[in-house]
């Protein structure tokens, strides 16, 4: 596993951590200023809070769905900062999701926005599962958010406007206040003799992919083999750097030996 914060400084608000049969990856949404006036917690906080949940759930409760751990998770994250600060309000702390256990022979896996979850498959291409609904309406905003100075007025009603579309039909779906988003998580299985590994991956990290073309997926997945996560991470920051992209907090989890857990 790696996590690297975007820049020196700065809270980094994603989480990782795994038990014996499982791993998770929490990427936390920030991006406001002020935002101490509706949480006085946090994103950061939000995300290991609920990353550490999740685990706990993870490790004592194997027969449950991973949504209804996840929808579980979400309550008990929220119960505990509901009285002291606005936890409905559209920017208070969200996070997206990626969750991996293994049972019975398959690997069982949830992705709830716009984390990145690939199995590498012993026979064939990488199966990579991912929820595309943030990404769909993100880029009608895209544009207006890249020509707009950041922290401004408008800068911050463009990305209200945008998570206003959050745990809306017809919006998009993350972990936040209403544990009912966890049934819109996309969800399934595979037999663990089919693969040789499997990986977690936030937005900040599948960006080598997605956003620099710099590998496929098969060859993220042999990066990750030869050199592991941190390799990934160094290539994306430098590909930032190059292009002059801001950073943002990377994370990966590589899980490999499916099946000698």
């Amino acid at each position: 596993m790696m996590s690297a914060a975007a820049r020196t400084g700065h809270a980094n608000e994603d989480f990782t951590g795994a038990v014996a049969t499982a791993a998770v990856l929490i990427d936390g949404a920030g991006g406001f200023s002020g935002l101490e006036t509706i949480c006085r917690h946090g994103v950061a906080w939000y995300a290991s809070r609920l990353g550490g949940s999740l685990l706990s759930l993870l490790s004592i409760v194997r027969d449950g769905s991973l949504s209804a751990l996840l929808a579980e998770a979400i309550e008990q994250v929220t119960d505990e900062h509901r009285d002291t600060c606005d936890v409905a309000d559209p920017i208070s702390p969200s996070a997206t999701v990626a969750i991996l256990r293994l049972s019975d022979g398959l690997i069982e896996y949830l992705v709830l926005g716009d984390s990145v979850l690939v199995l590498d498959r012993a026979d064939g291409d990488p199966l990579v599962v991912s929820d595309p609904r943030e990404v769909i309406i993100s880029r009608s905003y895209q544009s207006a958010i890249e020509a707009t100075a950041e922290g401004s007025e408008d800068y911050h009603r463009l990305l209200r406007d945008l998570r206003a579309n959050r745990n809306q039909p017809g919006g998009f779906w993350v972990a936040k206040d209403d544990p009912r988003a966890a049934d819109e998580a996309i969800t399934g299985s595979c037999p663990i003799s089919e693969l040789t590994g499997a990986v977690l991956i936030s937005n900040g990290a599948s960006r080598i992919v997605d956003r620099f073309r710099l590998a496929d997926w098969p060859g993220v997945m042999a990066v990750l083999t030869s050199s592991g996560p941190a390799e990934i991470i160094h290539r994306v920051r430098q590909a930032e750097a190059r292009h002059a992209v801001a950073a943002d907090d990377a994370t990966i989890a590589h899980c490999t030996d499916l099946g000698e857990a």
